[in-house]
């Protein structure tokens, strides 16, 4: 999958912020924040495939970062969190088999533009869209003026047509990001899994610890994720699992205060990977988080800490999906 940037009026390489070449070919688009890329957004990515095959032309998703709430709310306080972040997202972007990812650099500037603006220089000029495929509730453009009859209007103009995908419901449940949010703050993995379609994903660079794991026979990798606003889930012990080096290894991912051990009021993200060993540090590891073990808890004693940590790695080596 080719991602390119589109920023400040050009489009440039992803992540390298070079020059590219970049040809108008005709194309199958559709357009979203697209965060998590949960069910609802598979079944639009899904259909605009089909078409883009069907007419042999080439799919494009565009998306926006940061996630516009994140530039257009009034506090940082009531802007959301992100299931995925840019690398996450085209790393599940890549695995659908998106020919390219359209990342537009969202700014008060962009914001500014019309939703006419957007479709006519963005949409035809730049990727000559045949055929823009849009969620039920898509609204794009300053203060989501911008609707399927906008595109349904101008498309009549410049030749291409629209079509709006009705609502995915898992178990005639409505969902969205929103509600995904809300299944992880509260440590319901196993839903939040279900509505994303795959096991939620916590990613980052390995980074220095205290390396205390060591001394009682569970060391750790602490990891930083790329993206401060990435939602962390509630804290507790996960079942997890990373590939390295091509292997999938199993572990027990930490995510909380580590109460015991530490007095820090910041979460932190710990996994212990069963089977590795070797020096892992600087490394960027990407964590499916399969299923909950256990809150968080403020142990009497390193021994007792010791007992726990052992029972939930005896859980996650039975663990099978």
């Amino acid at each position: 999958m080719l991602v390119v940037e589109y920023q400040n009026n050009e489009v440039v390489a992803y992540p390298s912020g070079e020059p590219v070449l970049f040809s108008p070919l005709p194309s199958a688009v559709t357009i979203g924040s697209f965060d998590g890329v949960h069910s609802g957004h598979r079944s639009i990515i899904a259909r605009m495939n089909a078409i883009a095959h069907s007419r042999q032309l080439r799919s494009v998703v565009v998306t926006f970062e940061p996630h516009p709430r994140r530039v257009l709310s009034a506090s940082a306080s009531s802007s959301p969190l992100v299931l995925s972040t840019l690398d996450e997202k085209v790393a599940l972007l890549t695995a659908l088999d998106v020919d390219l990812l359209f990342v537009v650099r969202f700014t008060d500037a962009f914001a500014a533009r019309s939703s006419e603006d957007f479709i006519i220089g963005v949409l035809v000029k730049l990727l000559c869209a045949k055929s823009i495929i849009v969620g039920y509730d898509h609204g794009f453009g300053r203060n989501r003026t911008g609707n399927t009859e906008t595109l349904l209007h101008i498309g009549k103009e410049f030749g291409f047509d629209v079509e709006k995908i009705s609502e995915v419901k898992i178990g005639n449940e409505h969902f969205s990001s929103t509600r995904i949010r809300k299944m992880l703050e509260s440590g319901n993995i196993a839903d939040a899994n279900q509505f994303l379609g795959y096991s939620y994903i916590v990613s980052g660079t390995v980074v220095d610890g205290d390396q205390r794991g060591r001394t009682i026979g569970f060391p750790t990798v602490n990891i930083k994720p790329s993206d401060p606003q990435k939602l962390l889930p509630h804290s507790g012990v996960y079942v997890a699992s990373t590939d390295i080096g091509g292997i999938l290894y199993k572990a027990m991912m930490n995510i909380g205060l580590r109460p015991t051990v530490s007095q820090g009021k910041e979460k932190t993200v710990e996994a212990h990977i069963l089977g590795f060993s070797g020096e892992l540090y600087g490394s960027f590891l990407s964590f499916r988080l399969h299923a909950y073990i256990r809150d968080e808890k403020k142990f009497s004693t390193i021994d007792e800490l010791k007992e726990q940590l052992e029972k939930d790695k005896k859980t996650v080596e039975l663990y099978n999906e």
